[in-house]
């Protein structure tokens, strides 16, 4: 098919508010794909009326956003050619037809790379949209390297070669958005934001979003990434702490008899459960292992140099020192060590 723009509206106990949606979306000649995720059968009038602006997809009982988005991209595989630009926009009427077709337009001129229509919250919005973006932004940033000014958007343009890794990504429910953020920057495929105006409605009272539930769910994605070198921390430190106390202070045995225990630990749990790396364990293994012998050397140097002559005690040191070489590490294995690089890139 031609170049083609598809609007896909996830939408679970939507307000008559999305007709007004699919109608703006119709006379701007997008086509539409709408997917009731169980809303029931006191919702079907309305879902009725929604099928003559567009295509209308059913779960009979509710699945969750991530969930619905799913069902769509897999009918949107199956109708539409890959040069169809796809764009995820909510149900409640939160987002302008102006910027969801500038979003397109953005897709189909970056084509490998997810567009974002980033709010820039007024002092007006709802308190908990504006704490949340702010608080997942700086947690997003510190984990990942990149920085999005508004991970929580809904609004998001992408082409439709981009839907097989889409269907990949795990996630039924809101954590499914935060968990595309993490594996798109993860495999360095470009996220790009063009500014959108930010519309709340009886300030969002129609939101399905659980601001305890949805927001674990959420924050789990992003904090497992830091779970794995906590890990390796405790081993590391519990292990320095005995042999200290068995080896009589030695600072090398100690030091260097810890690490090596827990880069092994490290570099299992970050491989298997935090990066789910696809390269070849031989290839990730070395690199892993020579970066651990280059930070061994630069922790043990730099320890030493804070214990005899900068005066702290051993343990504080210690600390000290495993906090900076974390960053390091961390920035090392997520860009070089286990990344992915997309295909053709």
């Amino acid at each position: 098919m031609n170049d083609f723009s598809v609007a896909l509206i996830p939408a679970y106990r939507p307000e008559p508010i999305l007709l007004d949606v699919l109608k703006q979306l119709h006379h701007a000649g997008m086509s539409t794909v709408i997917v009731d995720d169980g809303s029931g059968p006191e919702y079907s009038s309305l879902f009725e009326k929604a099928a003559l602006y567009g295509t209308v997809l059913r779960h009979y009982r509710n699945q969750g956003k991530g969930a619905a988005l799913k069902t769509g991209l897999r009918f949107i595989q199956e109708q539409y050619g890959e040069s169809t630009v796809v764009v995820t926009v909510d149900a409640d009427g939160q987002h302008r037809v102006e910027d969801a077709q500038r979003l397109c337009e953005a897709a189909r001129q970056h084509p490998d790379a997810l567009i974002l229509g980033s709010r820039r919250l007024p002092p007006a919005a709802p308190l908990r949209s504006r704490f949340g973006n702010c608080v997942t932004r700086g947690v997003y940033r510190l984990c990942t390297g990149c920085s999005v000014q508004d991970t929580q958007t809904g609004l998001r343009a992408f082409s439709a070669g981009q839907i097989p890794l889409l269907l990949k990504i795990a996630g039924e429910r809101y954590e499914y958005e935060m968990k595309v953020l993490l594996e798109f920057s993860r495999r360095k495929i470009p996220i790009l934001e063009i500014p959108i105006e930010a519309v709340y409605l009886d300030r969002n009272a129609s939101s399905h979003f659980r601001a305890v539930r949805d927001s674990y769910r959420i924050y789990k994605e992003i904090l497992k990434f830091s779970a794995s070198s906590l890990l390796g921390f405790a081993v590391d430190y519990g292990l320095y702490s005995l042999l200290i106390w068995t080896t009589g202070g030695n600072l090398l045995i100690s030091n260097v008899g810890a690490r090596i225990v827990s880069s092994i630990t490290n570099y299992t749990v970050n491989r298997k459960l935090v990066f789910h790396s696809e390269k070849k364990v031989l290839a990730s293994a070395v690199q892993y292992f020579l970066l651990a012998a280059l930070i061994l050397c630069g922790n043990t140097l730099v320890l030493e140099i804070l214990v005899s002559q900068g005066g702290l005690h051993r343990m504080l040191a210690k600390i000290l020192v495993e906090i900076l070489f974390f960053l390091i590490s961390w920035t090392v294995q997520r860009r070089l060590v286990f990344g992915t690089r997309k295909k053709g890139g």
